[in-house]
């Protein structure tokens, strides 16, 4: 399916609005500035809309008829600024309008206002870490597996591995299952800059939601298994 949003504008069909009993919540978190600026969280009904959630949490206003989001809370879209709203389901950029996705239970929806100048599109981002590891997307979830380069740190890989439920935790070595999602702690040897500690990422091979690989040092991965919240509302790296 082609991407429905473009220049960060979230697509809103009218015809979604009806919603289904399902039991069970998501979270709902508005953020701005790469989630540098925390608006919102939020614990909503899973069963709903996207676009309903986000309605009974915030004043919205769409344009072009309806269906695009154009402001949340009187923040507003600026194609002159290149500032929009974007939003993200347990970390990967939504790929259907938010009237058209149904929340499911322990989903994440992220709305952040950002510049786009740079980046229009940011296909997948570790802010919402455990996921998408434990939830997927649209209610699918991807075997998940740890890989580790270096012997030293086989104890945080698989620490991480409990984290994220993994299938299996072994030396990069081991071949990735196809369709899999990866996480994968890096070789550096103990490598202690302030770089080193921070960096994290995440790729997805240009497959709209396909199988997300995150990319961590080990001084980020060791942090990350003692708070895995260090990496919340953030596109990449650790706080």
């Amino acid at each position: 399916m082609r991407r429905l949003a473009a220049a960060g504008l979230a697509l809103v069909f009218l015809a979604g609005c009806g919603s289904t009993q399902t039991s069970g919540s998501a979270t709902l978190w508005i953020t701005r500035d790469r989630g540098q600026d925390v608006v919102l969280t939020k614990k909503v009904k899973a069963g709903q809309t996207a676009m309903q959630a986000l309605q009974q949490a915030a004043k919205v206003n769409t344009s072009y008829g309806g269906r695009f989001v154009q402001s949340i809370d009187g923040v507003s879209g600026d194609r002159s600024a290149r500032r929009d709203w974007f939003y993200f389901v347990n970390g990967y950029e939504a790929d259907r309008g938010a009237a058209d996705y149904k929340l499911h239970p322990g989903d994440v929806e992220w709305w952040d206002y950002r510049a786009w100048k740079n980046a229009i599109h940011v296909p997948v981002v570790v802010g919402a870490f455990p996921e998408p590891f434990l939830h997927g997307y649209d209610g699918k979830a991807r075997p998940t597996v740890v890989r580790y380069d270096d012997p030293a740190y086989a104890e945080t890989a698989r620490a991480l591995g409990r984290i994220v439920r993994a299938r299996s935790v072994a030396p990069s070595a081991v071949p990735v299952p196809k369709g899999s999602n990866l996480l994968h702690v890096e070789g550096h040897g103990r490598c202690r800059t302030d770089f080193c500690r921070h960096f994290f990422y995440a790729s997805n091979g240009g497959d709209a939601t396909g199988p997300a690989t995150f990319e961590l040092f080990p001084g980020g991965a060791e942090r990350l298994v003692r708070d895995p919240a260090l990496a919340r509302f953030h596109y990449g790296g650790l706080r």
